[in-house]
């Protein structure tokens, strides 16, 4: 695989998590893809990743500063002139604003470490289906094999059988 920068997204990633060095098992990987197509939250233990919630929040506070400062730079003169109980309500509202996005921002963190988890073992466990192209087709024939109850160490050569096969 050629070497390529690491993007902002990719820095702050490494930076905000700590990532397991331990492989990620193949009824884990497929499940945690399972649940991530429908729109659910991974175990981060599934994927080996865990939040430094310090750091987390120190990101967060860097990108509202970056934001922050400079409207409030533009902005100091107009709010300066008006009512100070509007000035009031508005640090009010912005102040909750930027608490609540805390949340999200978390979450977002959070689904593109599992998106990227999910991809660096799928290059391992599938090297030549690619993610994009096969993890839909993946995730049926496993939920076949669920049903089918095949056994984990049957797993790996069901899932590639039935690929093969279509």
């Amino acid at each position: 695989m050629p070497h390529r920068e690491k993007t902002i997204k990719d820095r702050v990633l490494d930076f905000v998590y700590i990532l397991s060095k331990q492989p990620i098992l193949l009824r884990d990987l497929l499940d945690a893809n399972r649940q991530y197509n429908e729109g659910m939250h991974v175990d981060p233990a599934r994927l080996g990743f865990r939040l430094k919630l310090g750091r987390a929040y120190f990101m967060y506070i860097m990108i509202v500063l970056a934001i922050i400062v400079p409207i409030s730079a533009i902005l100091h003169k107009p709010l300066a002139n008006i009512d100070p109980h509007i000035s009031i309500l508005g640090a009010m509202v912005i102040t909750a604003v930027i608490f609540i996005g805390f949340n999200f921002f978390r979450a977002r963190l959070r689904d593109e470490i599992t998106k990227r988890q999910i991809k660096k073992s799928w290059r391992l466990r599938f090297p030549y289906f690619s993610y994009e192209e096969y993890n839909q087709k993946i995730e049926e024939i496993y939920e076949q094999a669920i049903k089918e109850e095949i056994s984990k160490k049957d797993l790996e050569r069901y899932i590639l059988d039935n690929l093969v096969e279509d």
